[in-house]
């Protein structure tokens, strides 16, 4: 207790001095807590509204050669189709789930008129095999029940539709199922109403029909505009995407180093990129909070040796009366310990009551901005830095300290 008075003292014969010093730690470690916060709440846009897709499903697409093979010309238009669905289940272990998305129209102009009585909408249709929402597992249904295999098995006239069609189309989502509507003249009837948030929730603007009734009513044959696949547990996504490729560039004579003759969209491998992009934003910040800290950190050192100059008399004083050297050492260093302290705790705790109070903001608007969601700091984290924080005003009054303890009574009296 006499420690803590005679620091207490000090610091209040100081207090611009003590305050701009504190302030600049408060400053550097509030600035961390934000940075990571707002970085955070980058990172779960992204991952939500991104893409509602699981992240290991791959996505194959057709599309034209850009290399020439076995005779074959440049610009040769690639279509896909059940045999190769087939030959991907039978000669390729790694696959869990397959499925196949065909729209009708195409996928950049799919858009159908989608009619129940007087009301319409234009929406995207599109038939799907039955393991579809097998790989689209996080899409969720609010109401109803998902297409299954007796669906496609028995060529049901059934569809799943998405919240904003029941919007544009019922009074209430309830109201959906059950109800007949009609695509192009044809009825079916709706056995399942769900939210996809892909694409900021535009994905929800989809009618989904069983691939065989699709075929039946819209034609198609045998081709497929898309093949999606799910590898088992354990399978790299990866690795199983270069088989897939390899099986199909056979299949349809592509050259081995054609990249554009078959287009692959893999979650695995964007999610990956996406990692190291907010790896990469994380490190950044981490740079820059560091620096901050550094130079109130840097304050608190230069402080620190200011006092021991003013204090020389007092330290020399001290120790021809008995004093030891990690006394004074220890003194001093409490010093420094508490302003980091004190003025560190102070700024995480404001930081983190801004990310809380932003984020229960958005959360009671019900914003969801496209670049930007409810901002957060992992507690470990938080802690981490004030801990960092101590640790470094620990080192700052070191050097000071240990001049100080080097410091005789005969130097002292000649300090002026």
């Amino acid at each position: 207790m006499d420690s803590l008075q005679e620091i207490l003292y000090t610091l209040r014969q100081n207090k611009l001095r003590t305050g701009l010093t504190a302030f600049g730690v408060f400053w550097g470690i509030l600035m961390l807590i934000l940075l990571l916060g707002a970085g955070r709440g980058m990172e779960k846009a992204f991952a939500d509204g991104w893409s509602n897709d699981v992240a290991d499903s791959i996505w194959i697409f057709p599309s034209t050669t850009s290399v020439p093979y076995l005779g074959l010309p440049v610009g040769r238009q690639i279509e896909l189709n059940e045999r190769d669905m087939a030959a991907i289940r039978q000669q390729i272990p790694g696959v869990r789930f397959l499925s196949s998305e065909n729209p009708l129209g195409s996928f950049i102009n799919s858009d159908v008129s989608v009619t129940y009585g007087p009301k319409s909408g234009s929406f995207g249709v599109l038939g799907v095999a039955d393991q579809y929402f097998n790989i689209k597992e996080k899409v969720r249904f609010d109401d109803g029940r998902r297409l299954n295999r007796l669906d496609e098995d028995n060529n049901r006239k059934v569809v799943v539709i998405g919240t904003r069609v029941s919007e544009r189309l019922f009074t209430t989502h309830a109201e959906a199922i059950g109800k007949e509507i009609q695509i192009n003249g044809i009825s079916f009837k709706v056995t399942g109403l769900f939210f996809d948030k892909g694409n900021q929730g535009r994905m929800s603007e989809r009618v989904y029909i069983p691939v065989t009734a699709f075929k039946k009513a819209f034609g198609g044959g045998q081709r497929v505009d898309l093949i999606t696949v799910r590898p088992k547990p354990g399978v790299d996504a990866i690795k199983l995407e270069e088989e897939i490729m390899v099986l199909l560039k056979q299949r349809h004579k592509i050259a081995p180093d054609d990249v554009r003759a078959i287009e692959v969209s893999n979650k695995a491998r964007d999610a990956a990129e996406l990692n190291a992009m907010f790896a990469g934003l994380n490190m950044f910040i981490w740079l820059v909070g560091i620096g901050t800290l550094l130079a109130g950190i840097v304050g608190v050192s230069n402080i620190m040796i200011i006092t021991v100059k003013e204090r020389t008399r007092e330290i020399g004083i001290r120790k021809a009366l008995g004093a030891n050297p990690a006394s004074i050492v220890g003194s001093l260093l409490f010093e420094s310990v508490l302003v980091t302290g004190i003025a560190g705790y102070s700024g995480l705790v404001l930081g983190v009551a801004i990310l809380e109070g932003v984020s229960a903001l958005l959360t009671k608007m019900n914003v969801e901005l496209p670049f930007f969601r409810q901002p957060e700091i992992d507690m470990g984290v938080a802690v981490s830095s004030l801990l960092l924080l101590i640790s470094a005003g620990v080192i700052a009054g070191l050097m000071p300290a240990l001049r100080a303890a080097r410091i005789t009574p005969t130097e002292a009296m000649k300090a002026e």
